[in-house]
């Protein structure tokens, strides 16, 4: 019998590759609902391809484009918001893939909890803004959940079976982007091009330019904390530019785990759909020259100043994390947009969460997906106004 599944932002980087995945192996699922904010096009294409009956497109310009291709959506269900999900799922899916950019993910990654067995979070604004209500809703719907990012996959692969308490430091790697041997005197001209231009991955704009400041990291050690119920005294970041190790585990007891896969993100989606299963993936052979020449070292702060920000953060979860996530939302934009530099970005969050206005929110557990959202967009608002003010 064929799996049940959903892909919320499949026409995104982890969407598609997971569809290629799909498409390899067609006789193991059956998609029942592909989602997409703006990019109809490609949607509709990925609904005729899987012959997928449900769609939900969030745009409601994209929306009312899509409805007008009569001819070519007769046999599918056209959604505009994820209000419509106990509509369309009509029995608990066997797997979610929720893979949708920022905190729009949160909403739709929530409500989709109780409706699948098995749920595959690669949407790094759910994990940290509204981990505690998400955990509660996985442990209320009996859900499991597999981390998609290289490194958190990595690290959930490294404890199966093993107790997190016996953990005495863990460390994610960090390739170091474009610039990690970039003359600092000329970190004031970075242009939009040189920030996108990462040596490893191929990213979306945002993900490569969160990359390149290493708030990515930043954002990746909050999950890791949430995700394992780890203090941030317990976790560390390496350089390591060949990106080829993805997280190394060393326990209380003196052994040292090393997690080591491609540099390529098909192998932990692939991983999160056939969770515990035998399945076999074609993977290059084991890389000696990139074992040989692993070339750790530390986090230089005069390079990345935005990994300061772990030294504010709370142990404890709070509207704090919404405060630092919607500021670097911004800001990027602003960034992509021509309107600020480079390092005015880890420069302005840095100065952000450090003003009395915001720093209240340490203390501040999320309560509901709508406060959230409302200080995303009060802050947002405030930067916007300064912005265009000055």
């Amino acid at each position: 019998m064929k799996k049940k599944i959903a892909i919320f932002g499949s026409t995104g980087s982890i969407g598609k590759s997971l569809l290629k995945i799909i498409e390899k192996n067609k006789k193991d699922f059956e998609i029942i609902l592909l989602t997409a904010n703006r990019n109809h096009t490609e949607l509709l294409k990925q609904a005729i391809k899987f012959n997928v009956k449900n769609l939900i497109i969030t745009n409601e310009k994209s929306y009312n484009e899509l409805k007008k291709q009569k001819n070519k959506i007769s046999k599918i269900n056209i959604f505009k918001n994820y209000f419509s999900l106990s509509k369309i799922l009509k029995s608990k899916l066997h797997y979610v893939m929720s893979s949708i950019v920022g905190v729009d993910g949160l909403y739709p990654t929530l409500k989709s909890i109780k409706f699948t067995k098995n749920i595959a979070i690669a949407n790094k604004e759910s994990l940290i803004c509204g981990w505690n209500l998400i955990e509660k809703e996985i442990i209320k719907h009996k859900t499991e959940f597999i981390p998609v990012d290289s490194e958190h996959f990595s690290l959930w692969f490294g404890l199966q079976n093993l107790n997190s308490n016996n953990i005495e430091k863990v460390y994610l790697t960090a390739s170091g982007g474009p610039f990690f041997k970039y003359p600092l005197n000329k970190f004031k001209k970075i242009t939009i091009s040189e920030a996108l231009n990462h040596p490893n991955w191929s990213m979306g704009k945002k993900i490569s330019v969160d990359s390149a400041t290493m708030i990515n990291k930043v954002y990746e050690v909050i999950e890791a904390k949430n995700i394992f119920n780890l203090p941030y005294n317990k976790i560390n970041i390496f350089i390591h530019p060949n990106s080829y190790v993805h997280a190394i585990l060393k326990f209380n007891n003196g052994l040292i785990k090393i997690v080591v896969h491609d540099t390529t993100m098909k192998i932990p989606i692939f991983n999160t759909l056939y969770i515990n299963s035998t399945k076999k993936i074609k993977t290059k052979k084991i890389n000696i020259e990139a074992l040989n020449n692993l070339n750790f070292s530390n986090i230089d702060l005069k390079r990345f100043p935005i990994v300061k920000i772990l030294k504010l953060l709370p142990n404890k979860i709070s509207l704090y994390e919404t405060v630092l996530v919607s500021a670097n939302d911004c800001l990027v934009d602003l960034f992509l947009n021509k309107k600020i530099k480079f390092n005015d970005i880890s420069k302005t969050i840095l100065k952000i969460l450090k003003t009395k206005e915001f720093l209240k929110y340490k203390k501040k557990s999320p309560r509901n997906v709508e406060e959230i959202i409302e200080l995303n967009n009060y802050v947002r608002f405030k930067i916007l106004k300064k912005v265009y003010k000055s």
